[in-house]
């Protein structure tokens, strides 16, 4: 179980890389949780944490109201690094001098390392991702300073002998050469945790805790189509059978073959027992004349739940259904507040919008791992890679991909349309490295084209490409000429009314990945 791993807790003090903390030190091998900077001293502690983390923030430590931790972290002997706030605020909790020098770094910046201690052990000079306004001008005592820049008289320290070290740079993001090498140094060199977390360990684990929980009793699930949801429901099939029953609702808003695809890949492996909806009238019926993306995706999402209300009634029997599978993320447990190890199954949670008063108890077995997690559990479980590696799709579908109001002719035409696009992006062997490929109909826009000698006046298409680790923030993905080249041909050629490819190339923010 989780508790036989050494856990690494990250302080949030409003930092945008929190969570990218804490997937730096899963990648690690040592496994980590968040907690807010609000949570007291005892409730941090009695989680028995082999490390502490402090994170960054956007505020100065000697600010009126600014974010800070309980002295007592620092008296506890558990190991504890700071990164960029969480350094200025270890240093300023052990007697350090934090000043507003004038001297701002932002962005990439060079840092030379004075001595490398163990911190900074095979580390050299290097570039690393700054955003600080306020230095650390002088270490507390007992503690070596490793490295400045132009900008940080300390930009890095360490006491071995209090098990504490810090960086004023933000190791965790790619940016920074040294990052991860940093971090695996405090963890293993200085705190002394065991590197063996693997995200496929969760699978056992898992599974045993279900088993535990649900006894002989039966299990529904709503499955999507998504890796989430599928991982999710095969750790339940695997350690209940046939007690579990998945629910797919076939809404009308999926990509070509994607219906078919979940039908036959996830049940041939699994052998989850899987009731197929097929209600795309009703869905069309409820978006007829609606072309807010709101008011879209609130229909949606209340027509879904009906349906699956609907069906829940139909296939229970008179010992009726008592748990609902739900494919959690711990991001979504995270930005909801609950970052502070929930348990891995829960008795009340609201699923996609379902009413609180549904008389389920909710399974979430995937609920402290990141979606990078998942797919490694999905592939330990067997599930086909084309499955597990799937873009992330939102839940409405194509219907907030279609630019005005969602019809029959209009999803044909976006469904062939995001068909070709795939294929090309698997042709050209890039699916792993985009994050997600939104293809969008410009329903409510015409241009003037010329096709075969005549004019014509069709559609424009959009694609968006993305590249992204946990989608909080992104940018446009750089696909070749030649493939954007083949998909625009193939587009224009093979959906007649489509006349116009055009590339979206804005990043995440000002943007947001899906248009609606």
């Amino acid at each position: 179980m989780l508790a036989d791993h050494d856990l690494v807790v990250v302080i949030d003090f409003g930092a945008q890389y929190a969570q990218l903390i804490a997937r730096r030190v899963r990648e690690a091998g040592v496994y980590s949780e968040i907690m807010p900077h609000s949570a007291s001293a005892e409730r941090i502690l009695e989680r028995k944490p082999a490390a502490i983390i402090l994170s960054g923030g956007p505020q100065s430590v000697y600010a009126e109201n600014s974010p800070h931790i309980h002295p007592a972290i620092f008296d506890a002997g558990v190991p504890v690094m700071g990164i960029c706030y969480g350094f200025q605020e270890m240093a300023a909790a052990m007697g350090g001098v934090v000043a507003k020098t004038g001297l701002s770094e932002f962005g990439r910046t060079p840092v030379e390392v004075d001595e490398a201690g163990a911190l900074l052990e095979g580390c050299t000079g290097a570039t690393v991702w700054m955003s600080h306004g306020d230095s650390v001008t002088s270490a507390p005592e007992g503690f070596t300073p490793l490295a400045h820049t132009a900008g940080a008289a300390v930009a890095a320290y360490e006491n071995t002998t209090k098990r504490m070290a810090g960086v004023q740079w933000h190791p965790e993001v790619l940016h920074s050469d040294i990052g991860q090498q940093v971090i695996e140094n405090f963890l293993v060199k200085i705190a002394g945790c065991s590197q063996d977390w693997q995200a496929s360990s969760i699978v056992d684990e898992a599974v045993a805790a279900v088993k535990k929980k649900v006894g002989s009793k039966k299990v529904l699930c709503a499955l999507s189509g998504g890796v989430d949801s599928m991982v999710a429901a095969a750790i339940v099939q695997k350690a209940i059978g046939d007690q579990l029953t998945c629910v797919y609702v076939d809404h009308g808003l999926q990509r070509k073959g994607e219906s078919d695809q979940v039908e036959k890949d996830f049940v041939e492996i699994t052998g989850a027992k899987l009731v197929v909806k097929d209600v795309s009238d009703r869905f069309l019926a409820k978006l007829a004349g609606v072309i807010d993306p709101e008011a879209k995706r609130k229909a949606i999402g209340n027509e879904f739940i009906r349906v699956f209300e609907d069906t829940a009634r139909e296939i229970a029997d008179a010992d009726g259904i008592d748990f609902l599978v739900q494919g959690t993320l711990y991001p979504d447990v995270v930005e909801s507040g609950g970052g502070e190890g929930a348990a891995n199954i829960k008795s009340h949670h609201n699923v996609g919008g379902l009413p609180e008063d549904m008389q389920f108890q909710l399974i979430e077995p995937l609920r402290t791992l990141f979606k990078d997690e998942v797919r490694a559990a999905g592939m330990q479980l067997g599930l086909p890679e084309k499955l597990v590696y799937r873009h992330p799709f939102p839940g409405p579908g194509l219907g907030i991909r279609i630019i005005g109001e969602v019809t029959r002719e209009r999803l044909d035409i976006l469904r062939e349309a995001d068909f070709i696009a795939r294929e090309e992006l698997t042709k050209a062997g890039l699916d792993r490295s985009i994050w997600q490929f939104p293809v969008v109909l410009l329903a409510d826009v015409r241009s003037v084209g010329v096709q075969g000698d005549g004019r014509t006046y069709g559609h424009p298409i959009v694609l968006r490409p993305v590249t992204s680790e946990d989608a909080m923030t992104a940018d446009w993905g750089r696909l070749p000429y030649e493939v954007l080249e083949k998909m625009s041909t193939r587009i224009t050629n093979e959906v007649r009314e489509v006349n116009r490819v055009v590339v979206d190339i804005t990043s995440k923010p000002p943007a947001t990945i899906e248009w609606e």
